[in-house]
């Protein structure tokens, strides 16, 4: 017998506060009630939010140190190669070895990979590109980037239960709030 977890109907609840200080306070409040999968959609950064949500996600900056050395080995490498085996050159009686002038390549091949990692791996992590995602589909979520602050309780949560996730959210007095499909 097979057995396949069945996708959710709803995407979602989805609350719409006037400020920064009410969604700050929504989110703890869910967080309080059990809730670990939600997320924020503000017009500038409200401090405290991120703590708030729970989102402790440091994948990017380990994607970014370990990329950083393999990098800085790769140039440290090739710079090797090139003098010292491919190419050996014996010049005022140095060593092929001769790593003290390895290091500026060797720090800018590092700092390169780096940051093309740091880009890879943000757009990676973050799905993106996506042209769409459900919240869009909220009525009122266009103003997110203006002037409206949103918290939206996804059903991908463990715990979720819309009744209880409406009644935490009504709680906190928030100006509208809606079930978002899952499209």
């Amino acid at each position: 017998m097979h057995t396949s977890k069945q996708e959710p109907t709803i995407f979602g609840v989805i609350a719409e506060y006037s400020d920064g200080e009410a969604v700050l306070a929504a989110a703890q409040a869910a967080r309080d009630a059990g809730f670990k999968k939600m997320d924020a959609y503000t017009p500038y950064m409200v401090e405290g939010l991120v703590d708030a949500l729970g989102n402790k996600d440091d994948r990017v900056p380990r994607i970014v140190f370990i990329c950083g050395l393999i990098g800085a080995g790769l140039g440290f490498l090739m710079q090797y190669w090139i003098t010292g085996v491919d190419y050996p050159m014996n010049i005022g009686g140095r060593p092929n070895l001769s790593w003290p002038s390895y290091i500026p390549i060797t720090f800018e091949s590092g700092v390169l990979v780096a940051a093309f990692s740091a880009v890879v791996g943000m757009f990676g992590l973050n799905g993106l590109p996506r042209p769409h995602h459900p919240v869009f589909d909220a009525p009122g979520f266009d103003r997110a980037t203006r002037d409206k602050f949103f918290l939206c309780i996804e059903a991908e949560d463990e715990g979720f239960d819309a009744r209880l996730a409406k009644e935490v959210l009504l709680a906190t007095k928030p100006d509208s709030i809606q079930e978002v499909p899952n499209l």
